[in-house]
């Protein structure tokens, strides 16, 4: 039984399958040449700028970017209390609170030892006195000569306010404007019984009159008009431009962009394949190899280094022991120097002296 490999969506009819079959092609060739590149392309963007990022910008921000902000910082910082904040503060703390202090004492000293008894005494000797004698004079005087002057000089006011404002303006009213009034309103009801009601009526006419002869008709036959228009025209041309846009996605726009996802697909499929064999090449041509001469080459060869350079040492302390022996005849001393941490050790070397083995003792 053979597979249908046909992308989802193919039709299997006469007409539709023989035109999207002639469609499809061109479509696939264009998707592989086109698309697949586009898609390699893609994959290698990204996991190169996924490389940079790990590798380069990471690391670069991490280890120069971020200290290097935080220092500014800092720096900036420092400078802005320098410069706005130690000054004030100093200021306040060694000028301002020690005077305010001082004139703040002083002025208790003052107030206390100065203004508070003159103050009581001229209370107690001067205002109070002043003042009930004001009080006095001030009582009998309202009684006996302002309260009586005020009260001729209210009637006089009174008089003069209803002489000026108030007679004047009744009079203008009641003997002016009240028949003039009188007079525009029997004008204005005239007016409007006899002139503006019958204009009103005839108006009235003329527009039901041009709405039943004139705008009637028109409107009537505007309406017909848009109607056999819409009928006749819009329709049927709504009608072709939909079936035309119908045919048109299902027969060009749905094909297309079923191969594109098709093609799509494929290239993901195609550059993931690819990939993985990178890796596998990548691993089998410089992995393995590299992992098999580290392992049988590399580390034998640096512990038979590290196996010279011990024997080598402990000759060449030998040979030092031996000439202090020759020339002073006393023991050997270790050097300061050598009692520091070994390489690759946590403790001192001075802790556990090595016993002093002969080159020939240890090669016998």
């Amino acid at each position: 039984m053979e597979t249908d490999k046909r992308p989802p969506g193919e039709g299997d009819g006469g007409g539709d399958g023989c035109l999207v079959g002639v469609i499809r092609l061109p479509v696939k060739i264009v998707a592989v040449l086109v698309v697949l590149p586009v898609r390699v392309v893609w994959e290698l963007l990204v996991a190169g700028g996924r490389a940079t990022h790990r590798h380069v910008l990471a690391p670069l921000y991490a280890h120069v970017v971020e200290p290097l902000l935080r220092a500014l910082g800092w720096l900036l910082a420092t400078l802005l209390k320098l410069v706005f904040v130690w000054p004030w503060v100093g200021l306040w703390r060694y000028l301002i609170t020690p005077v305010g202090r001082g004139l703040a004492w002083l002025g208790r000293g003052a107030y206390e030892q100065l203004l508070a008894p003159a103050g009581r005494i001229l209370m107690t000797y001067v205002l109070r006195p002043l003042g009930t004698a004001l009080a006095w004079i001030g009582r009998g005087g309202l009684r006996y000569l302002l309260a009586p002057l005020a009260k001729g000089v209210t009637w006089i006011l009174w008089a003069l306010a209803m002489t000026l404002f108030v007679w004047p303006w009744v009079a203008l009213w009641r003997y002016v404007l009240a028949p003039v009034g009188r007079g525009i309103a029997w004008l204005a009801a005239a007016v409007h019984r006899y002139v503006l009601t019958p204009v009103g009526h005839g108006l009235l006419w003329l527009a039901a009159a041009v709405f039943r002869y004139l705008l009637r008709p028109v409107g009537l036959g505007l309406v017909w008009l848009v109607v056999a228009l819409y009928r006749y025209l819009l329709r049927p041309v709504g009608l072709g431009v939909a079936w035309l846009a119908t045919a048109l996605y299902r027969y060009v726009l749905r094909p297309i962009g079923q191969v594109l996802a098709w093609a799509w697909h494929v290239a993901g499929q195609i550059v993931a394949t690819l990939w993985r064999g990178l890796k596998w090449v990548g691993r089998v041509l410089v992995g393995w190899p590299a992992s098999r001469v580290y392992r049988y080459v590399l580390t034998p060869a640096g512990h038979a280094v590290r196996e010279v350079w011990r024997t080598g040492r402990a000759a060449v302390r030998e040979a030092r022991a031996t000439v202090r022996r020759a020339l002073f005849g006393t023991p050997p001393v270790e050097p300061t120097r050598s009692r520091a941490r070994t390489l690759g050790s946590t403790t001192a070397a001075g802790n556990t002296p090595a016993p002093e083995i002969s080159l020939h003792e240890r090669q016998g």
